[in-house]
């Protein structure tokens, strides 16, 4: 029989789990996600998340509590009966009586190879670390911060020319599958989970603002991978002609010099060892653009700097 599910997620990176669950033939009782928040040219306007609106869609009730700690809100949650609860990037903390309502507990998709990057930005921190690779884990979900016991797995190698949002688009996919079929083996009885190793414990803190000036004095590929993975939000950026300068994918190239320094008329930047060229970028209040468009407009050559 299909499971009867609660789900609990806000951004896009969950929406296909809650689609693919529901193609897959399970109830969902109920869609918690965050609440609306101001946006619209003028941020006047209640913007719904991604997963409101997929819930709606699908005639699905959606709650957005402000906390799932009070009475009230525990009551409302054991109401809907559920078999499990499926989470997906909630971005609120589930007390342990939320975790102990539903019948068969509650399960988190995570988007790295736990216990490697636990907490808020594993893609950012995977790529901008220069991880080999990267994955999603379905866990059985603790009081703790994503040190629950995994019960399944799927890995993806990290390319150089991955960006945050191209690894995040193969992980939501990729994840969405992973779910379903954890659903599918919990419905049998067959889930099988483990205990996390305590070795390789790192934790992939939320990404400040700081963190995004560029260090062209860092070998290529370090600088490279930085601006990969703060790609396209909230963006590497670096100082041109006095603008702020967001980059936004880059290669590998040859070449040397000062650190910052233009080696030619194609954006190639030197940095602490090699160089990289710029591919994409975005000017201070500008469009995102192609390098080449950008170079029409303006002229870029030795010796300028990117600072």
């Amino acid at each position: 029989m299909p499971l009867r599910l609660i789900f609990m997620g806000t951004p896009d990176f969950s929406v296909p789990t809650l689609l693919e669950l529901v193609a897959h033939g399970h109830e969902i009782a109920a869609v918690y996600t965050r609440a609306p928040k101001p946006g619209g040219r003028r941020g006047l306007q209640l913007q719904p998340t991604p997963v409101e609106e997929a819930a709606r869609k699908l005639g699905v009730p959606v709650l957005t509590p402000k906390t799932l700690k009070t009475p009230e809100a525990l009551e409302e949650f054991r109401a809907f009966d559920a078999d499990a609860a499926v989470v997906v990037a909630y971005g609120m903390i589930l007390p342990q009586a939320i975790l102990d309502a539903p019948k068969l507990g509650c399960y988190n998709l995570h988007a790295s190879l736990l216990p490697r990057w636990r907490g808020a930005a594993p893609i950012n921190r995977a790529i901008m670390e220069g991880d080999a690779e990267s994955g999603v884990m379905v866990m059985k979900m603790d009081v703790g911060l994503d040190t629950g016991d995994v019960a399944m797995a799927e890995r993806i190698a990290i390319a150089d020319n991955m960006t945050a949002l191209d690894l995040h688009d193969r992980l939501s996919r990729l994840g969405a599958d992973l779910m379903v079929r954890a659903m599918a083996a919990l419905e049998r009885g067959g889930l099988q989970l483990k205990k996390q190793s305590e070795d390789g414990v790192t934790y992939a803190a939320k990404i400040e603002k700081a963190e995004a000036r560029i260090d062209w004095t860092r070998p290529a590929r370090a600088v490279l991978r930085h601006i990969h993975g703060l790609s396209p939000f909230p963006g590497a950026w670096a100082e041109h002609e006095n603008a702020r300068v967001k980059i936004l994918r880059c290669e590998l190239a040859k070449g040397s010099g000062a650190p910052g320094e233009v080696l030619d008329d194609q954006l190639t930047i030197a940095c602490g060892n090699g160089a990289i060229r710029i591919i994409e970028l975005q000017r201070e209040g500008k469009a995102r653009m192609q390098a080449a468009d950008f170079l029409r407009g303006v002229p870029v050559k030795p010796p300028m700097r990117f600072a």
